[in-house]
Order: C-alpha cells, then sequence, then structure tokens
C-alpha cells in the first residue's frame, strides 16, 4: 500500500474567489423558479496562473430586468450569434464559451454566493491584467 499526500484533495472544487479571471464555461443547466429563472453556470479558471483549475459557480436570472446581464455575458463570451438572435439559450452551446468574469461575494441570510459583477471577451485578458484601472466595462 502506498501513501500519497493530498491524494483526496479535489483540485477543481469551488473557491470562494473574489477578483477578475479568464474562465471557461464547464456547466450551465436552467432553473425554472416562478418568481425568478436562472442560469446556474460553473466555471474553470484559467488565469491568473495560481487559480488555474479551480472553479467559480454563479447565477444569471432570467426576469425581464435581469436580461441585459444575461446577454451581456452571452455577447462577451462569444456565444453564437444566431441563437441569441432567435431568443433561444442552448446549454449545451454554453459550454466550453470562454471569457473573463468579475466576482464579488455577496452575503444573504447567512449565506455566501457569488455575484457575476462584470464580463469581458477573452481577447481582452492582457488589457485588464495590465491595466491599473479597469476600463472594460468589468
Amino acid at each position: 500500500m502506498r501513501h500519497i499526500p493530498d491524494l483526496h484533495v479535489d483540485r477543481g472544487e469551488c473557491k470562494q474567489l473574489q477578483g477578475i479571471f479568464l474562465v471557461r464555461v464547464e456547466h450551465a443547466i436552467y432553473r425554472w423558479h416562478a418568481q425568478k429563472p436562472f442560469f446556474e453556470l460553473r466555471f474553470v479558471v484559467l488565469e491568473p496562473t495560481e487559480h488555474r483549475g479551480h472553479c467559480l459557480t454563479g447565477r444569471l436570472y432570467c426576469t425581464p430586468r435581469a436580461l441585459w446581464k444575461l446577454n451581456w455575458f452571452l455577447r462577451d463570451f462569444g456565444y453564437p450569434a444566431d441563437l441569441l438572435a432567435k431568443d433561444e439559450v442552448d446549454e449545451k452551446s454554453l459550454l466550453g464559451l470562454i471569457g473573463i468574469i468579475r466576482v464579488s461575494r455577496g452575503f444573504l441570510n447567512s449565506h455566501s454566493f457569488a455575484n457575476l459583477d462584470g464580463f469581458a471577451p477573452a481577447s481582452q485578458w492582457q488589457d485588464v491584467t495590465t491595466e491599473p484601472t479597469n476600463t472594460h466595462g468589468l
């Protein structure tokens, strides 16, 4: 029998990270709720290197007042324009999309959750990480 330290540690477990990350959509599912339907999303961090492989989870709501944010996410992550033009969101088409997110932590009823505060196309990663003041909408 061999002892291998840290074998049981799941390197991809979801952390309570905050900041700006280059991510890939790993999982997406639509959750119906009478007042607030939403997409539950899990992202895998690609950059910065020290967080590579960790995951982040968050929600994008589908209420009329929140559709602007869902649209922003879809556009910046390169969701197929033909589907977006038909007002269609296919969970399978979300998988593998890459982009930038800004995440902060929120608290409600003693529970911590991720706020998806902003998005940008993956092509802006170098600009976002080198500029002291962010002018890219994040």
